[in-house]
């Protein structure tokens, strides 16, 4: 339960970097669910599993509106504190690491609400 907690704070900050997550459809579960294969990358480091990729890509897409990457935003940081041990580096370098390019910085210290 807090892996899939971890997952979801990482994979909300990466859907707020996307400027296209709907979150009426997009639940912090499916965030969560998306962001599963990055626990251990953001809490160890190393190499980032492809399937982590592939859910950071599949929610930067998903991200359509202001609101809904603010919500994804803030549903990753609440879940990141849940489920404690996310390195911020390694946070910070997930967009990096999966090639995806996302405007602001993903961590606990952004600021959701100025995201646009």
């Amino acid at each position: 339960m807090a892996s899939a907690k971890l997952v979801c704070a990482l994979l909300l900050c990466i859907v707020l970097s996307a400027p296209m997550l709907n979150v009426d459809a997009l639940s912090c579960g499916v965030v969560a669910g998306d962001l599963a294969p990055c626990l251990t990358y953001l809490k160890k480091g190393g190499r980032v599993p492809l399937a982590c990729c592939k859910g950071v890509v599949a929610l930067k897409s998903a991200a359509k509106t202001t609101q809904d990457r603010r919500d994804a935003c803030n549903c990753l940081k609440q879940t990141a504190s849940q489920v404690g041990g996310v390195n911020a580096g390694f946070a910070a370098a997930l967009p990096r690491m999966c090639r995806v390019n996302i405007p602001y910085k993903i961590g606990t210290s952004t600021n959701c609400a100025s995201i646009k």
